[in-house]
C-alpha cells in the first residue's frame, strides 16, 4: 500500500501555528469564564465543575469547596455537611444539585481562587475524582464620595496659602486619586491605609496651594474603571488691611514740644490782651471821677470876695 505524500514544510508550519493560536484562544476563553466578579454586600454564586444528574443523589458524592487549595470553605460527604470554615459561617450554602457555592454577603476578604473537588462514591466505598476545577472570585467595594477641605495656613495682600485635603474610604481595590485646578491636572500627595492586601482602603490626598484668585479644585477617586468626583471653590481672602505704623519716639517728642509752645503762646497772648483792654477801660473812668470831684468843691474865689465886701 502506498503512503500518502508528506505535506510540504511550509504547510506544516502554518498548520502548527494555526493549532497553537486556536489553543491559546480556547484557554483564554476558558480562563475568562472562570472569573466571577461581584460587589461587596451582594450575593454571589461560584459554579462547580459537576452537576448531579436527576437519577443521582448527593449521598453518592463527596464535595469539597476550598479556597487557595488549603482552606476548606464547605465540605459534604454522603449528603451531610462535615466541615465549614469559621469565617464563612452563616454566609455560605451549597446547592445540592448544581453544587454551586453561594456566598452572601460577599466581602473583599473573599477575593481569591476557589476550587471545587467532586468525588463519586462506589459500592466498595472507594471514590473516584469526577472533577477538580478552579474559579476566581474578584470582589470590589465602592468608595465614599470624596470630601475636600481647605485650611488657610498663611495670608497676605497678594495671596492666600492653603492646605487642601481630599479623602475617601471603604473601597477596594487600591484606588487612584487625581485632580484638576481650573481644569488643569494636578498631582496629589496621596497616602493609602489598609489593614491587609484584601481589606478596604482609605485614601487621602494633600495639596499646598498659593491662591492669588478664586479657583475651582476637583478631586476624583478612580478604581475598577469607575470614578467619583467632588469639586470645591477656593476663594482668596480679600480683607487685606494695611497696618498703621506708629510714629517714632523723636516725632512724638517734637510734636509734644510744638504743642506745649503753642499753648504757652496762646496763654501769654491772652494775658497781654486782657491787660491792654483793662488799662484802656480804666483810664476814662478815673478822669470822670476826678472831674466830678472838682465840680463838687466850693469855689474859693467867691468866698474870698464876699468876705472882702463885708469888711
Amino acid at each position: 500500500m502506498a503512503c500518502p505524500p508528506a505535506a510540504p514544510p511550509a504547510l506544516r508550519r502554518w498548520l502548527g501555528l494555526g493549532l497553537f493560536v486556536l489553543l491559546c484562544l480556547s484557554l483564554g476563553y476558558a480562563l475568562e469564564k472562570k472569573v466571577i466578579k461581584s460587589k461587596a454586600g451582594e450575593k454571589i454564586g461560584l459554579p462547580c465543575c459537576h452537576e448531579i444528574p436527576s437519577t443521582g443523589s448527593l449521598h453518592d458524592y463527596r464535595v469539597y469547596w476550598q479556597k487557595n487549595t488549603t482552606d476548606v470553605v464547605l465540605a459534604y460527604a454522603e449528603g451531610k455537611m462535615i466541615s465549614q470554615h469559621e469565617r464563612y459561617k452563616n454566609r455560605v450554602e451549597m446547592d445540592t444539585r448544581t453544587l454551586t457555592l453561594w456566598i452572601s454577603p460577599v466581602e473583599t476578604l473573599d477575593n481569591g481562587p476557589y476550587q471545587c473537588v467532586v468525588q463519586h462514591l462506589r459500592f466498595s466505598q472507594n471514590s473516584i475524582v469526577v472533577c477538580d476545577e478552579l474559579v476566581s472570585l474578584f470582589v470590589t467595594a465602592e468608595f465614599s464620595k470624596p470630601n475636600i477641605t481647605a485650611e488657610v495656613s498663611a495670608h497676605s495682600c497678594e495671596s492666600t496659602e492653603m492646605v487642601v485635603r481630599c479623602s475617601s474610604h471603604g473601597g477596594f481595590p487600591k484606588p487612584k486619586i487625581s485632580g484638576a485646578l481650573n481644569n488643569v491636572s494636578v498631582v496629589w500627595n496621596a497616602s493609602w491605609v489598609s489593614e491587609s492586601s484584601l481589606s478596604p482602603y482609605n485614601v487621602t490626598g494633600k495639596l499646598l496651594l498659593n491662591v492669588t484668585k478664586d479657583i475651582s479644585i476637583t478631586c476624583s477617586i478612580e478604581h475598577n474603571g469607575f470614578a467619583k468626583s467632588t469639586s470645591l471653590l477656593l476663594r482668596k481672602m480679600n480683607d487685606c488691611i494695611v497696618p498703621t505704623v506708629p510714629p517714632s519716639y523723636n516725632v512724638v517728642t517734637a510734636s509734644s514740644i510744638i504743642i506745649i509752645i503753642f499753648l504757652l503762646a496762646i496763654t501769654l497772648a491772652a494775658r497781654y490782651l486782657l491787660r491792654h483792654v483793662c488799662s484802656h477801660c480804666c483810664k476814662p473812668q478815673d478822669s470822670v471821677e476826678e472831674g466830678v470831684k472838682e465840680c463838687t468843691k466850693p469855689p474859693v474865689s467867691s468866698k474870698v470876695t464876699s468876705e472882702t465886701s463885708s469888711v
